[in-house]
């Protein structure tokens, strides 16, 4: 461990409020699977209280990381009932994405039976949705009354929720806050100047001291999988200002960070914390395990990280 690079103490975790409980360090949690590809729920709610344990706020469940593409009905609504009973209602928000409007309604009526504090919910993503599409989809899931969280993600939705277009849906009431993830952060003084009781929230690991320093109030993160401390105390130091501690942290752990804005972020992410000792596992297909370069570089990036202290 060397004097420079090593983790500061992890700050209590004060970001977090029950009246905005999309605020802070939200999780989205890799999910444990097992040899068979089959989900261990146990590993999963021994990792949800490890990371709330270790500086974070809550979870995201049946996120992209969390590979809800691929999972059952079932599986998806049994991880969410795992998350809350680890973590308790308030500090889980549930990833509620569907092809359809209807479907994502029924996801948020779920988690607003189980207490969640709130949803995550990508545009309509089966195809190219329109202005008009888009407030009807947020509006319809709205109606399940769990504050919506929009995710806006054009790359790989193909719909882009601008600065205008998150402005009307705040005034139409269908959304609370945004996880930004264009990977624009001038994008962020914009939201702020049309909509600024939105809660602008960190969508991607690798520009999380720009938009701290943008006014985010909030970080839907990946790496606090293998890193929380770390990350922890790389968001605290961020938010409140404290570059002195920030900077140099962040540059010690943006090569891990970067992963998360790359197609193979849910193996990267999972290999991270196998190679930590959390309980990442494998991918379902389509993912494949990471081989060669990749793999070697993940690898590489992470045992530095480890030996630079961060934890």
């Amino acid at each position: 461990m060397t004097a420079t690079s090593a983790t500061p103490p992890a700050t209590p975790a004060t970001a977090w409020n029950a009246t905005r409980p999309w605020r802070g360090i939200m999780v989205a949690t890799a999910l444990p699977l097992r040899d068979d590809l089959s989900v261990d729920h146990d590993a999963y709610a021994e990792h949800v209280r490890w990371l709330l344990d270790n500086g974070c706020d809550g979870v995201v469940p049946n996120g992209s990381l969390g590979e809800y593409q691929t999972l059952t009905d079932e599986e998806r609504a049994r991880v969410v009932r795992t998350a809350v009973e680890a973590a308790g209602g308030a500090r889980v928000m549930p990833g509620v994405s569907a092809y359809g409007s209807g479907e994502a309604r029924r996801w948020a009526e779920q988690a607003a039976e189980l207490g969640c504090g709130s949803v995550l919910l990508l545009p309509p993503n089966a195809y190219r949705a329109d202005e008009a599409a888009v407030r009807a989809h947020y509006a319809e899931a709205a109606q399940a009354g769990v504050p919506v969280v929009a995710y806006n993600n054009p790359i790989d939705t193909k719909t882009d929720l601008t600065p205008a277009l998150l402005a009307r849906l705040h005034q139409d009431g269908s959304v609370v806050a945004v996880k930004e993830f264009s990977g624009d952060v001038r994008r962020a003084y914009e939201i702020a100047e049309l909509a600024p009781e939105l809660d602008l929230l960190i969508g991607a690991d690798d520009v999380l001291l720009e938009l701290a320093l943008a006014g985010a109030v909030g970080w839907i993160a990946g790496y606090p999988n293998a890193l929380p401390s770390a990350c922890s105390a790389l968001y605290r130091a961020a938010v409140a200002g404290d570059l002195d501690t920030a900077l140099p942290l962040y540059r010690s752990v943006h090569p891990l960070l970067r992963w998360d804005s790359k197609t193979e972020f849910v193996q990267a992410i999972k290999l991270s914390m196998d190679i930590v000792g959390r309980p990442g596992g494998p991918t379902r297909p389509p993912r494949l395990p990471l081989t060669g370069e990749t793999e070697a570089a993940v690898r590489a990036a992470t045992e530095k990280a480890v030996a630079d202290g961060h934890r």
